[in-house]
């Protein structure tokens, strides 16, 4: 038979067993993401009445402003930690509409230089292990290849499916077993119910081919849904953030008879049309409509935010510390303001 696939096989990398074992999380590490791990678990069963923060730069784009990042998260967490659990932000793959561009950390562990898989997948695993290790905090990351998700995953204790992803069959049944929060955006088109599909296929149990194996799932009852804002056929952007959009899901929740009734606002993207300063109103917004509405406080579990040491945003090569290099974010100060206020409303 003739081979006519235009693929060109560089290098076999290491399977996720090797990485792990090359580069291990300690004893106290683990015993970190355990306990953050069921007091998260809580949140979302509704045993406990924290709130949850996820958050942090649009990517990761650099290990020591990520890290500078994190300690400040650490010292803040302590401060509101009875109200509060905040889960760093820290997105290692870069989803990119048209394939071109920066792809993260993952693909090129120094924006400056070609992409490096291998060093990428290193520069993950290293980054994540830091934070649990130095920090006491366990970090979020979005499945954006869900083949990568096993590298990391003795380190997340939370992971997201993006808006042009939560339509795939393969990420929706992955996210049956990962075993920990998943949450599940509702896609570009502002379809809310292909983004319930993906909250139910991820809840069920599954079979599929994943990495060469037959796996099978029990079902993830931690998946959620994520609220993040359309975008219309003329490339206008529409917020779903709003007291009656919240409204609306509840129903779907309830219609649909889910486990763990869970929506997570993310503050940016087509909800503030990614004008990085509406996140905080945004943020006061849905503060506002919980404690107006019992359904709504019961139903909306916490916010992704996407913060940075910097206000705004850099091109690459720029040089400036904690900045981001893609979507703007919220500067140190006003983040570390935000958190405040959202405790003092809870």
């Amino acid at each position: 038979m003739t081979e006519t696939m235009q693929m060109r096989f560089n290098r076999k990398l290491p399977i996720p067993m090797e990485i792990k074992k090359q580069f291990p999380i300690s004893e106290k590490g683990i015993r970190c993401k355990t306990e953050r791990d069921n007091e998260i678990k809580k949140i979302f069963t509704g045993e406990s009445d924290k709130f949850l923060l996820i958050i942090g730069p649009c990517s990761a784009d650099s290990e020591e402003p990520v890290m500078e990042y994190v300690y400040r998260l650490a010292r803040v967490q302590e401060e509101v930690a009875d109200k509060i659990m905040i889960i760093p932000r820290i997105y290692t793959n870069k989803p990119r509409t048209t394939g071109k561009g920066y792809k993260g950390m993952l693909h090129q562990p120094d924006p400056e230089k070609k992409p490096d898989l291998l060093e990428g997948i290193i520069s993950i695993r290293r980054l994540h292990t830091r934070v649990v290790e130095e920090t006491g905090l366990t970090s979020a990351d979005e499945m954006l290849y869900p083949e990568n998700h096993r590298y990391i995953s003795d380190l997340l204790s939370y992971v997201a499916v993006g808006a042009r992803s939560s339509e795939d069959q393969i990420h929706r049944i992955t996210g049956s077993g990962v075993g920990i929060p998943c949450g599940m955006k509702n896609p570009t088109s502002g379809d809310l119910s292909v983004m319930m599909n993906s909250v139910i296929a991820a809840q069920s149990p599954q079979m599929f081919l994943y990495r060469g194996w037959e796996v099978e799932t029990d079902g993830n009852p931690l998946a959620h849904a994520i609220l993040r804002g359309s975008v219309d056929r003329h490339g206008v952007n529409h917020p779903n953030y709003h007291y009656e959009d919240l409204n609306l899901v509840y129903d779907m929740y309830v219609k649909n008879g889910l486990k763990n009734m869970a929506c997570i606002i993310d503050t940016n993207h087509s909800n503030s049309g990614k004008q990085y300063l509406e996140q905080i109103r945004i943020a006061k917004e849905v503060m506002h409509s919980r404690r107006q509405n019992d359904h709504i406080k019961q139903l909306v579990k916490g916010f992704i935010i996407e913060s940075y040491l910097e206000d705004g945003c850099q091109k690459i090569g720029e040089g400036v510390f904690g900045k981001s290099i893609t979507d703007p974010c919220l500067g140190w100060e006003k983040s570390r303001d935000l958190i405040y206020s959202i405790a003092d409303q809870l």
